[in-house]
């Protein structure tokens, strides 16, 4: 079977529900976006995510490897995690394999790691052992909490999530909190250009209601196995960080500012007025570089 036959055969399989984890071999486009002159000096806090990553696999590895390397540079000491934490049923039994030791160089110098629940979190005691380990840091399946000038709403975003009672808590802290930069995330997508393209849930259309009457600055989801980056939607950027160990083809909307179907993680840096956004590979190679403004 040739190549392009090839990808076409997996791309129809992967459109059926089968993740393959495999690392495109080809070279990649990269977007970097220049800083702005207000842009310099020591960060007010940085910050890494990434999602789907827990399948104990080399491409994992590679890439926990990658975040360490970036720590030796550029320190920070949190990591947001957006679910699929452990693949394939969230068995906890599996925590040494597809955390404690790709992650492990980060934990011993400090790192928190503040998670949430993906879908296949919850396929093993509805994700309650990921919520009762201590490794995550969770608050309850959903819980908010403030570092630096930002403060962060991390969601329960999966099908059977206390929608009514997590909506209502969002509107009441969304409201209350007077934080500069305010960043929301969780597992499942609102924008993306891959396979799950735009969410119409209900609780995805209430949300984005909330982002924009609070000014929600930055959404970050997993779910969809690629990176991408929009541009500010009614004010909110949408970044999806679901390549921590596995891929499938990313598209591209009107909205979208940049998307790759390659492994990376997102690392953050929040100035007093700005928002860097770097998509950053295994290698510890930078392919995307964006800028939020909170004016």
């Amino acid at each position: 079977m040739k190549r392009r036959q090839l990808f076409t055969f997996l791309a129809g399989l992967t459109g059926l529900g089968v993740t393959f984890y495999f690392q495109r071999r080809q070279a990649h486009a990269v977007n970097i976006t220049p800083l702005p002159e207000a842009v310099q000096g020591n960060p007010l806090l940085r910050f890494v995510t990434l999602g789907d990553f827990g399948t104990g696999s080399s491409a994992q590895y590679n890439l926990g490897k990658a975040m360490a390397d970036y720590h030796s540079q550029s320190p920070y000491h949190l990591a947001l995690t957006v679910g699929d934490n452990i693949y394939n049923e969230g068995e906890i039994e599996k925590i040494e394999r597809v955390f404690e030791i790709p992650y492990g160089a980060l934990l011993a110098r400090g790192v928190k790691f503040r998670a949430t629940l993906g879908n296949h979190d919850i396929r093993t005691n509805n994700g309650d052992p990921q919520v009762a380990y201590p490794g995550f840091n969770m608050d309850g399946r959903y819980y908010t909490y403030t570092d630096g000038p930002a403060q962060f709403f991390a969601l329960d975003t999966n099908g059977n999530a206390d929608w009514d009672h997590q909506l209502a808590w969002l509107d009441r802290e969304l409201a209350a909190s007077t934080a500069p930069w305010k960043i929301v995330y969780g597992h499942h997508n609102i924008y993306t250009s891959g396979h799950y393209g735009v969410n119409q849930a209900r609780w995805a259309q209430i949300a984005k209601s909330f982002f924009k009457r609070y000014g929600v600055q930055l959404y970050i989801n997993g779910h969809d196995h690629h990176y991408e980056r929009t541009v500010p939607i009614e004010g909110t950027t949408y970044l999806t960080t679901g390549s921590g160990a596995g891929l499938r083809a990313a598209g591209h909307s009107a909205w979208t500012a940049y998307s790759a179907s390659r492994l990376g993680f997102g690392a953050m840096e929040i100035y007093p007025d700005h928002l860097v956004i770097r998509g950053i590979g295994p290698q510890g190679e930078l392919f995307d570089q964006g800028v939020i403004s909170r004016t």
